[in-house]
């Protein structure tokens, strides 16, 4: 009896693995279920991860800390999955009995002993010291070597799939920089684009872009959370901030300018705000209302002021700002809930400080010389 109990666990064991492997890499979709081995995997090691990040001092050393996180950690979920199909073989091994297994003279026929045969058969190695008899054990042996070559073969082989969607959400974040600042912000763009006297023309394109791009990281990350931990190449970008950027800078859209730039920048707020809650839900992050304000009054005024100075044509009233108020609520709290989850910094909507772009910086002056004056950065200074 305990032989079937051992059996039956056993073979539990691998299934689980099989099963969670598949959720996790192959199946193109959200698993609800909330107890299966990679979810429970990521709730154990990240909160100690992040844990020991907060002990360094923010900055370059801890965004370079943070970002080995998600590449180290579904190498460290393959090894799980491993581990445990080498165990759940083992065990049946040994559920069969010592009448099944072959072992040098002297050896015991113990759970070691399971565990070394299990090893050597998943790896396909076969030293030939310890080895199945004819029957049930050599099924297994078959089955274990057959299961682990596919699983390996499978999972590896979907790792390109990761890093493609991976590439892709970097090359737009990478474009947001000479649009919007670095880090980017929704008043560097506007400004940008009203300096260009293109606002009703350059800013549609803009947001039809982000709302593609929206909908593939809200795709491509509830099929493969863990893109999540993955970091930008600089620290003043992440990809919460891009998306937090395009919120911001389709709520100023609605509630401030002229109608005729409302239908795609809803469109697109629609969009990024989906990606959001669902990402939000996904990690199970409460919405938390940013503290201190995004953007103080004196703020919006100022953006407000420079924006009329450019002939932009603004809305005011209580009104407007209601709806603004209405339009931040909406989306902030899910992104500063999941920015204090990961650790990522919310940008401000219009920086208090004069902007310098990751492009106009070398690795070794702050500016490059004569790049200050391009018209992409001119007008910075107004936010000292």
């Amino acid at each position: 009896m305990a032989a079937v109990i051992l059996g039956v666990v056993s073979a539990g064991v691998v299934l689980l693995v099989l099963v969670d492997g598949f959720q996790t890499m192959v199946l193109p979709r959200r698993v609800a279920w909330r107890y299966r081995p990679a979810r429970l995997y990521y709730r154990a090691t990240w909160p100690v991860w992040r844990a020991a990040a907060c002990l360094i001092p923010a900055g370059k050393r801890r965004h370079t800390f943070l970002s080995v996180y998600g590449p180290l950690s579904l190498l460290g979920l393959f090894l799980t999955w491993v581990l445990g199909l080498i165990l759940g073989f083992a065990l049946l091994q040994q559920a069969l009995g010592p009448d099944y297994i072959k072992a040098p003279d002297g050896d015991p026929k113990n759970f070691w002993t399971y565990l070394y045969l299990s090893g050597g058969t998943f790896f396909t190695v076969g030293y030939g010291d310890i080895y199945p008899l004819p029957g049930l054990g050599r099924v297994l042996a078959v089955l274990e070597a057959g299961l682990g070559f596919g699983f390996l073969a499978v999972i590896i082989g979907y790792l390109p799939v990761l890093y493609q969607a991976f590439s892709r959400r970097e090359v737009s974040i990478s474009l947001l920089d000479a649009r919007a600042g670095s880090p980017p912000s929704a008043g560097q763009l506007l400004l940008r684009l009203a300096r260009a006297r293109n606002i009703k023309g350059g800013v549609d394109p803009i947001l039809i872009e982000w709302e593609r791009w929206s909908a593939e990281v809200l795709e491509s990350h509830l099929s493969f959370p863990v893109l999540t931990y993955y970091r930008s190449q600089h620290d003043n970008q992440s990809w919460l901030a891009a998306l937090t950027t395009v919120l911001d800078t389709c709520s100023l859209l609605l509630a401030l300018a002229d109608a005729r730039c409302a239908y795609q920048a809803q469109l697109t707020f629609a969009m990024a705000r989906h990606a959001l809650v669902d990402l939000s839900l996904v990690f199970s992050t409460p919405p938390l209302p940013p503290e201190p304000d995004r953007l103080p009054p004196e703020r919006l005024l100022r953006l407000r002021e420079l924006l009329r100075e450019q002939g932009v044509e603004l809305r005011d009233g209580p009104a407007t700002e209601a709806k603004l108020a209405e339009l931040r609520g909406a989306y902030e709290p899910f992104a500063n809930g999941l920015a204090r989850f990961l650790l990522f910094a919310l940008p401000e909507v219009v920086p208090e400080k004069a902007v310098v772009d990751n492009w106009q910086t070398s690795a070794w002056m702050r500016r490059l010389p004569g790049l200050s004056a391009l018209p992409a950065a001119e007008g910075d200074e107004h936010f000292d």
